[in-house]
């Protein structure tokens, strides 16, 4: 659920009308983020604590003992500590003795300026710490963490006023607040993570949209039963690769076997078939064929259809609409479509996953002034037996009558060739092993990223490419159960 600053702040108030202490919820809080910084950045270093005066300062605090605990060296930057509310002075008191900053590689600094409330431009004491914050960012490659919302962020709009700090990573206390997923909020939020505390209702929020989280994904993926056999596991069908883009069809290949597929068909031209029988994993069956619609009289449960196919016509065309399995389109298949006209998705005769990028969406449906979520939300009024991934820094997934989801996961590094592919590949695996189009797409898109983040412990932003995400995506499945597991 999705909550505005005033439905968050009301939330609390029936708490702690109905005699819940405020200090209890600071701690688990606190925990909550010191456990999310220990699993983001495994090497440990140090942290450097913004604490404001308020209760958000109070949650660094505690956060700051607890990874402490665990060995980071702790450094304090009190900001206004003539202001500081009780709570708060008595979590610095709580603080005791803590390791030095010593010399190491990873820096994390904390945001605990300012809480969901504040408004305005950013004053004063907090003005001065907020560029001292972002500063260190960009002079030391330090990760900054903001506790519930970057300082400096409006709550409700996601505008950022002027120094405004810029995240890493934000970790949101208990629901996603409104601003954190507005297009102008993305560049000061970065990666948005969860701190649940169950106890505070999200009643009144937002029922239209929400945050894809582990706790969901994880009862969409149970374990296998132990007698499960690969034609239980589904059976997925490429149609990808044309010759220049071969790569495409390989990518997409592997990510359907890593994403749990039973067994992948890759379906080629003849002209290129040598070419991609030599490239593809072992896993992959890689089938020649005359004419594309050959592949309507294969055993499949689900068809992905586009990555680097190149200019195709008639027959991709005929095949996307008279499939009555679920297809999952992408790259020039949705071009394909924008060309021959969209209306031809009302011909479908199964359920579609459309994957496009911003370029390709605004050649199927403009965008014409509308933000990222109304743009999906209108297109999915249009085309009602449909989901939509509209991929992007904040990747949305809708289809009608069901809520618009974030995903959280990824970084920058992800913009690069060939993520899509793997991707589409994943998607179609999910949808083989039983999940719906919309449910492929939320797990898909949290996988995906998470696969990225991880494999950012031996890569950089800049060297990171499309095979990295396929080599860890065993890694994200883990990572999903266990977020889930100790929630």
């Amino acid at each position: 659920m999705i909550l505005t600053v005033t439905q968050m702040q009301e939330a609390e108030e029936r708490l702690f009308a109905s005699g819940v202490e405020a200090e209890p919820l600071m701690e688990r809080a606190g925990r909550g983020i010191a456990r999310a910084v220990d699993e983001f950045f495994p090497g440990r270093g140090t942290v450097i604590a913004f604490v404001g005066p308020g209760h958000n300062g109070g949650d660094a605090l505690v956060a700051a003992r607890h990874l402490a605990a665990m060995g980071w060296g702790i450094e304090l930057r009190l900001v206004g500590r003539e202001r500081f509310r009780p709570l708060t002075e008595k979590k610095l008191g709580e603080l005791g003795e803590i390791c030095p900053p010593g010399v190491c590689t990873t820096l994390v600094l904390l945001d605990g300026l300012l809480g969901i409330g504040a408004r305005g431009p950013l004053r004063g004491d907090i003005e001065v710490a907020a560029a001292e914050l972002n500063a260190l960012r960009l002079e030391r490659f330090a990760q900054t963490v903001a506790i519930d919302i970057p300082s400096g962020l409006d709550g409700d709009s996601g505008e950022p006023y002027a120094g405004a700090v810029i995240a890493d990573l934000t970790l949101t206390i208990a629901h996603a607040k409104a601003g954190l997923l507005a297009d102008a909020a993305i560049d000061h939020v970065g990666r948005l993570g969860l701190v649940p505390l169950d106890q505070i209702d999200a009643r009144g929020g937002d029922a239209g949209a929400r945050l894809i989280e582990p706790r969901d994904l994880a009862r969409l993926l149970p374990r296998r039963v132990f007698d499960t056999h690969k034609g239980m596991a589904g059976r997925v069908g490429i149609v990808a690769g044309s010759r220049g883009l071969t790569g495409a069809a390989v990518l997409c290949s592997a990510g359907a076997v890593r994403g749990g597929a039973g067994l992948v068909s890759l379906f080629v031209p003849e002209d290129i078939y040598p070419i991609v029988a030599a490239c593809a994993i072992p896993e992959v069956m890689v089938r020649p064929v005359k004419n594309y619609l050959e592949v309507r009289e294969a055993n499949l449960d689900v068809l992905a259809i586009g990555p680097g196919l190149g200019a195709v016509g008639d027959a991709v065309l005929e095949l996307i609409t008279s499939s009555t399995i679920p297809c999952v389109i992408d790259a020039d298949a949705l071009n394909l479509i924008a060309k021959s006209g969209v209306g031809s998705l009302a011909k479908c005769q199964g359920p579609r996953l459309l994957t496009p990028h911003p370029g390709e969406m605004g050649r199927l449906f403009p965008q014409d002034g509308r933000s990222r979520r109304e743009w999906a939300e209108a297109f999915t009024e249009q085309y009602t037996t449909h989901t939509l991934l509209l991929k992007g820094a904040r990747t949305l997934i809708k289809e009608h009558g069901r809520p618009v989801a974030f995903n959280p996961t990824g970084h920058p590094g992800m913009a690069t060739g060939g993520l899509g592919d793997v991707l589409t590949g994943l998607c179609a695996a999910l949808v083989g092993q039983g999940l719906s189009t919309y449910d492929a797409a939320c797990a898909g898109s949290w996988l995906a990223g998470r696969a990225a983040e991880l494999a950012l412990a031996e890569q950089s932003e800049e060297s990171f490419c499309a095979s990295d995400t396929m080599a860890h995506l065993g890694c994200a499945f883990s990572s999903l159960r266990k977020s889930y597991s100790s929630d």
